[in-house]
């Protein structure tokens, strides 16, 4: 897509913050397990296929958050993308949980037109925006292209995503433009935030921009005089992603 260029994607995850780097146990005394949270594997097949009751996507629109976040994330030959990282078993897990429901987030009306400024504004939570979206999307496809989203050419799929992000493709029960800022930002959320909450699979992220992970603090290091430090990734579980030479 033209602008949303990998180092763009890395740019503004490093000098915009990041959700979602609380300690696990922190957040699992107050929303237990399986509230978007923390999960085991590593490395393999992704455990959520749209059946496991943490899972919120139907297979369906797995297909299709998955097509989405590989065309905002990409693979190429400077590194590993969105697809990698498994961003859409993160975004999975996210919208089967608190954050999905917008539980914490005041709901209620009266629904107005909200300002740049003012952040999420839709009357739907978070889950539910996705779910219309993307059944709109698909639609859309299909009419214009003869193929749901999943299915069009890499061309047709970037072709579709300028048109929400330019506003020049609308839906009718929720807002395009609205859906797409919020995908990329959980994309980039997925691809940067620690594994136990199911992107960033094996910490290829981290690996890519080398950063060295969730470490506890940095002592034993001040002293090293600006020589490089090599050192393996780790996340919140303390599992190395690689061994320093």
């Amino acid at each position: 897509m033209t602008g949303f260029t990998r180092r763009r994607i890395v740019q503004s995850m490093l000098f915009g913050g990041t959700a979602l780097v609380l300690p696990s146990g922190l957040i699992a005394a107050e929303y237990g397990r399986g509230e978007g949270m923390p999960w085991s594997p590593f490395k393999g097949e992704p455990p959520y296929h749209g059946t496991h009751a943490d899972s919120f996507f139907t297979p369906a629109e797995r297909e299709a958050v998955a097509a989405i976040c590989a065309r905002l994330i990409p693979s190429d030959d400077d590194g590993p993308g969105a697809t990698e990282a498994d961003v859409v078993t993160f975004l999975d897990r996210q919208m089967a949980g608190f954050y999905g429901r917008g539980q914490h987030w005041y709901m209620r009306g009266p629904f107005a037109e909200g300002t740049a400024t003012q952040g999420y504004q839709s009357r739907f939570p978070p889950a539910m925006l996705y779910r219309n979206a993307l059944a709109e999307l698909d639609a859309y496809c299909r009419t214009r292209h003869d193929a749901v989203f999943a299915g069009l050419t890499e061309e047709l799929q970037d072709e579709v995503l300028t048109g929400l992000d330019e506003e020049t493709l609308t839906f009718e029960s929720v807002s395009a433009k609205t859906f797409f800022d919020l995908i990329l930002k959980n994309t980039i959320e997925g691809f940067f935030a620690d594994p136990i909450y199911g992107g960033n699979r094996d910490m290829v992220a981290w690996r890519y921009i080398g950063f060295p992970g969730t470490r506890y603090d940095y002592r034993d290091f001040v002293g090293h005089d600006g020589a490089p430090i090599q050192l393996a990734t780790v996340s919140l579980t303390g599992r190395p992603g690689w061994s320093a030479p």
